[in-house]
C-alpha cells in the first residue's frame, strides 16, 4: 500500500513527453479481425529484453487463445509513471497491467476500470483459484481486475546448514535467540578460514519497505502484526507502535552497537548484498522460499562445498508469516477502450484461457524440447533454463498462473521442490495486513513522506543516534504530520465495510 509519489494531476503535464508510447492504444483495438480473430492490445512490464516480433511463444499463445496480440512493453523504471499518464489521458489499450496503489485505486472508485467481481464465477480457471487472491485487490468490496498471482506468503530463512552443523546451531525463533545466532556465526570462523571477515547477517538500505521488509517478516514471527493491528475497539495501531515489533529494532540496535551487523546498511545496495551472500561470507538471511535453490547454485560457484537450506520464519508459536498481497500486479479494463460487457467477457476469457493446461505449461515450463522434457509421469524438467528466462519469463510474469495449477510437476533439486513446498504451506499461516485495502485519503496524499519519515526514524533508533525518548517523538511527530489521520481514515473505512 506504499503511495505513488505521482498523482494522476501532476503527470498530464508530461502527456507530451509519452505519446509514442500511448500511439495506437485507442479507436478500433479489440475488434474481431477476419476469421474471428479477437486483437487484444495490452500494457505491461518489461522483464529482460523485449522478445522480439513474432517469436514462437506469442505465435502459441495467440494460436490456442485465437487473439492477435498488441504489447507494450514498458520498462519496469518508468512503469507506474507512464501508467499514471494513462489513466489520466484516458488513452489505454485494453488490458492495462497496474498495481496497488492510491493513484490506481481512486481510479477504480471513479469508475475508469470495469468491475469484474460478479463475472468471475463463469471462468473455470479464474473462480478456482484461492479467493484470498481477489480479496486482496477488493476496493470497497468490488474486484476491478484479474490479479497477476503470486503467494501469499513465502518468508523463509535460507541459511547455510554446513555452518549450523559445524557450530551446532538451530534456526532461531525467538529475539535472543537471533541474536546469539547471528553473533555466533560472526565471530566463529564458521568458514575455517583464521579470519574474522564473516557475517550472520547483512542488511541493506530498504529492509523495513514495502511488503518485502525484513523488520516486518521477523516482527510477524515475534508476534508483531502485519504492518497494522486492529484492536478491540475497531482502532488502528501501525506496527512499529508495538512492542513486538520493538523486539526487532531492539535486536538490530544491539547488532548495530556490537558490529555484529554490517556498519553500512543503510546506505548498502541490495545488489551488494546479494554479492556477499553469493560469495559465502554470511551465514543467514531472509528471502523468498523458492530462491534457497538460486542461492545454492551461486553459491556454490564460490564455494563448492557450500551447502544451503531453508526453514520457515514462523517465531515461536510455528503459526505465524506475514502474508503478502499474493500478487505482482493486477489486469485492469479501461472503460475508455473496452467499449461492452461483450468485450470485457472476451477478454476475461482470453486470461481464462491462459490458465489452460496447455497454456499454464507454456508460461511455466516452456516449450518442449526447447525449454523442457519429459522425465517421467507427469513431470518434467528444465533443459534450457537460460533461454527459459529469456523467451518464456516476460510472458509468466505478466499473465495470471499458479503453481501447481494445470501444469506437470517440475523435477528439481531437492532444495527447489522444497522451496516450492514450504511456500504452499506457509500460505495455511499467513498473518494478512487488515489495512490492504483500506481507503485513507490522507495516505494517498502523503503516505510515501510519512512511511519515509518512520523508515528514516527506525535507522537513526538502530544507530544510536536517537534514544528511545528520540523514537517517541518521532512516532509523536508522525502522527501531527497525518499518521494519526491515517489511523482514524482506516479505522472508518474498516468499519463501514464491515457493515
Amino acid at each position: 500500500m506504499k503511495a505513488t509519489k505521482k498523482k494522476a494531476v501532476a503527470v498530464l503535464s508530461t502527456l507530451a513527453l509519452v505519446t509514442g508510447l500511448l500511439a495506437g492504444c485507442g479507436s478500433d483495438e479489440g475488434q474481431a479481425a477476419e476469421g474471428g480473430v479477437q486483437n487484444v492490445s495490452i500494457a505491461i512490464a518489461q522483464v529482460g529484453d523485449v522478445p522480439s516480433k513474432g517469436n514462437e511463444v506469442q505465435q502459441k499463445i495467440e494460436a490456442y487463445t485465437n487473439t492477435k496480440l498488441d504489447i507494450q512493453w514498458i520498462p519496469a523504471s518508468a512503469y507506474n509513471d507512464k501508467i499514471n499518464v494513462m489513466i489520466a489521458s484516458s488513452d489505454m489499450p485494453k488490458i492495462v497491467k497496474v498495481q496497488y496503489n492510491p493513484t490506481v485505486t481512486s481510479a477504480m472508485r471513479n469508475d475508469v476500470f470495469w468491475e469484474v467481481g460478479p463475472l468471475l464465477k463463469d471462468y473455470k480457471n479464474l473462480s478456482a483459484q484461492n479467493e484470498r487472491f481477489f480479496d486482496n485487490i477488493k476496493v470497497e468490496g468490488k474486484i476491478y481486475g484479474v490479479p497477476v498471482f503470486s503467494d501469499i506468503a513465502r518468508a523463509t530463512v535460507i541459511y547455510r546448514k554446513d555452518w549450523f552443523d559445524k557450530l551446532n546451531l538451530k534456526v532461531p525463533t525467538t529475539p535472543d535467540e537471533w541474536y546469539e545466532t547471528i553473533k555466533t556465526l560472526a565471530t566463529s570462523d564458521p568458514d575455517g578460514d583464521g579470519q574474522d571477515n564473516t557475517f550472520g547477517l547483512m542488511l541493506f538500505k530498504k529492509y523495513n519497505e514495502d511488503q518485502y521488509s525484513f523488520t516486518t517478516r521477523l516482527g510477524v514471527s515475534f508476534g508483531a502484526p502485519n504492518k497494522w493491528k486492529v484492536e478491540d475497539d475497531g482502532s488502528f495501531t501501525p506496527e512499529f507502535m508495538t512492542p513486538e515489533y520493538m523486539q526487532v529494532l531492539d535486536l538490530l540496535k544491539r547488532l548495530y552497537s556490537e558490529k555484529l551487523l554490517n556498519q553500512d546498511f543503510a546506505v548498502f545496495d541490495s545488489t551488494e548484498a546479494e554479492k556477499k551472500y553469493d560469495t559465502g561470507v554470511v551465514g543467514m538471511r531472509i528471502g523468498v522460499a523458492q530462491n534457497g535453490k538460486s542461492q545454492q547454485e551461486r553459491l556454490s560457484k564460490n564455494d563448492p562445498d557450500g551447502v544451503v537450506d531453508i526453514a520457515g520464519l514462523l517465531g515461536v508459536s510455528g503459526d505465524r508469516v506475514a502474508g503478502q498481497t499474493g500478487n505482482s500486479g493486477i489486469l485492469t479494463f479501461p472503460k475508455a477502450t473496452v467499449k461492452s460487457e461483450e468485450e470485457l467477457k472476451n477478454l476475461l476469457s482470453f486470461l481464462d484461457k491462459m490458465m489452460d493446461p496447455e497454456m499454464a505449461t507454456l508460461l511455466m515450463r516452456g516449450i518442449e524440447d526447447k525449454h523442457y522434457k519429459k522425465a517421467g509421469e507427469d513431470q518434467v524438467e528444465m533443459s534450457d533454463f537460460d533461454a527459459f528466462q529469456r523467451e518464456v519469463k516476460p510472458y509468466r510474469d505478466n499473465l495470471p498462473y499458479v503453481e501447481g495449477y494445470n501444469v506437470p510437476k517440475l523435477k528439481d533439486t531437492e532444495l527447489g521442490e522444497k522451496g516450492t513446498e514450504l511456500a504452499k504451506e506457509l500460505a495455511e499461516h499467513a498473518v494478512p495486513n487488515p489495512a490492504l485495502t483500506l481507503y485513507s485519503s490522507t495516505y494517498g496524499d502523503r503516505g510515501a513522506d510519512l512511511d519515509q519519515m518512520i523508515a528514516d526514524a527506525q535507522t537513526k533508533y538502530i544507530m544510536g543516534k536517537i534514544d528511545e525518548n528520540g523514537w517517541k517523538q518521532e512516532i509523536e511527530n508522525w502522527g501531527n504530520a497525518g499518521g494519526t489521520k491515517i489511523r482514524e481514515e482506516y479505522a472508518e473505512d474498516y468499519k463501514k465495510q464491515a457493515e
